[in-house]
Order: C-alpha cells, then structure tokens, then sequence
C-alpha cells in the first residue's frame, strides 16, 4: 500500500516561463506531451494505478512570483473529478485528495478561505510555500489559517528547504521555523515537505523528533541516499511520510522501490509508505 503526499496539478499553462524551461531542460522527452496525455482526471487515475499508488495528495499552488498558479478551484475541480471515475479493471486506487494554497499576500481572511475551501471542494490540507511566497511560517499573521486547520482537523505540509526556481528565498525554508507553529498548534499535524533539503536535514530531523505532531515529508530527495542524510531513519520511521514531488520526479515506482530495499524492518517501510499517512490523512 503507498500514499503519495505530494503531486503537483499544475500543467504548463499554470507556470512561469521560466519554471517551464527548467522543467523541460530537466525532463527525458517531451515533457509536454508527457502532460497532455498524464494531467487529466482520467490520465493520473490511470498513471496512479500503473504505479500502485492507493492514494496521492493533489498540490494547488498560488505562488505567481516565482513558480505560477494553480488555483484552489481548478485543484479541487479536478480531484473531484478524477474520484468519480470508476474502473472495475483496477479498482478504487489513484484516487487524489486536494490540498488547497492560500498566499497571504492575495487572501485578506486566510481561515474564511479555508473553510470555504473544505465546505465546497472537500480539500483535505493545505500547502505552505514560504520560499515562494516571501514570508516566514511562523509570522502571526499565518496563525489565522492554522488555528483554522487545527480546528478542521486538517494537516499542514510546508516546503521547507532549497529550491532551484528564479525569485525562491531559502532563508525561509529552515524547518526550525516551525518550531513556533507546533508550540502554539499543537493538534496541528505538521509535515515539513522535502525535509530540509539539502542545508537543514538534522534540524527538520531534530524536530520530528521533539515535536509529536511534525513528521518529515521526503519527497523530491533520491530515496536511495536516504540513509545517508537520515542514518537513524528506522528509529523514526513512524514520523516519516513519502512523497514523490511528480512530475519534477516522473518515475513513481524509484523511490519507493529504494524504499523496500532498505536495510530495514518491513513495519517502518509500511509506516513510511502508507500507514503514517493514511492516519495523518483519517483515511
């Protein structure tokens, strides 16, 4: 069984010219074709089951000064979409659960957004991307949208970490920024998307360890070094979370591939690829 935490929606239609050349630059063939035939609701369903993900968390972003956008409503659209279709051939796997994106600096009333978000489209997280959107994750005015989630019982992923896109900030991606966050929002369930890659590993580490409700998300890191950067991973294999970071990592049976062939017990690799998110998720 595998959860897939973090694919990304958007096509390029939704993205930076910029974000497009690296993108293409960076993929094997025609990275466009790829897309038309993969990002629509009947494609990824397919896609998804081709690579035996149960379940896979649909990415909405909103960062129009350095990668693009792709809307909440497009986003929840779409997943909602793609659930619908049924398939007695492959079952009832690859189905998406949406996570909205609310940038603070377009939203004036960050919890009002959220709840409508839930109400209408049943989103089932959101997305912080504090490199992208120029703020810090502990600044007070995002406390609105996580006393929000922590009231709706919605996790939070947050990028933390570098990024190779024009315009990104890292000095907001240090994953110690959250240690504010998970004081005050206890009950918050927080994953720190790419775990600090690739300056921060021991401090996003540090803190799942000290803080019950952070979990380190692993998605685009090369699973096969993850003992490198994580040599203690088995000891805290129940606050880990995969992800693939598609379609920048089009290859889905790589990673957790890498995974099963970890010196490890096959309870932490089921934790990692399936259980610790299916209990974040309430699935």
């Amino acid at each position: 069984m595998i959860i897939d935490f973090h694919i990304h929606l958007s096509r390029p239609e939704h993205e930076l010219p910029s974000v497009m050349d690296w993108t293409r630059s960076n993929f094997k063939g025609d990275f466009d074709e790829f897309i038309e035939q993969k990002l629509t609701p009947q494609g990824i369903r397919q896609y998804l089951q081709a690579n035996d993900i149960d379940w896979a968390v649909g990415l909405a972003e909103v960062s129009p000064i350095t990668t693009g956008v792709a809307d909440n409503e497009y986003v929840g659209k779409f997943c909602t979409e793609a659930n619908r279709i049924t398939d007695p051939a492959s079952g009832p796997s690859g189905r998406l659960l949406p996570f909205a994106s609310i940038n603070p600096f377009i939203i004036n009333d960050l919890a009002a957004e959220l709840e409508r978000l839930v109400k209408e489209f049943d989103f089932r997280g959101i997305k912080v991307y504090p490199t992208y959107q120029h703020h810090y994750v502990n600044d007070p005015r995002m406390y609105p949208l996580y006393a929000k989630a922590q009231e709706l019982g919605v996790p939070m992923l947050v990028h933390t970490g570098s990024s190779v896109f024009k315009g990104a900030r890292i000095k907001y991606g240090d994953p110690l920024l959250l240690d504010d966050v998970a004081v005050d929002f206890p009950e918050l369930n927080i994953l720190m998307a790419h775990s600090g890659r690739p300056f921060w590993y021991e401090q996003a580490f540090w803190m799942a360890r000290r803080h019950p409700n952070v979990y380190m998300e692993i998605s685009g890191l090369p699973a096969k070094n993850l003992l490198e950067y994580f040599p203690r991973l088995e000891e805290l294999a129940d606050k880990v979370v995969y992800g693939s970071d598609w379609p920048g990592n089009p290859d889905l049976k790589r990673n957790p591939n890498a995974i099963c062939a970890f010196p490890i017990s096959e309870k932490a690799k089921q934790a990692i690829l399936y259980d610790n998110a299916a209990r974040i998720l309430k699935l």
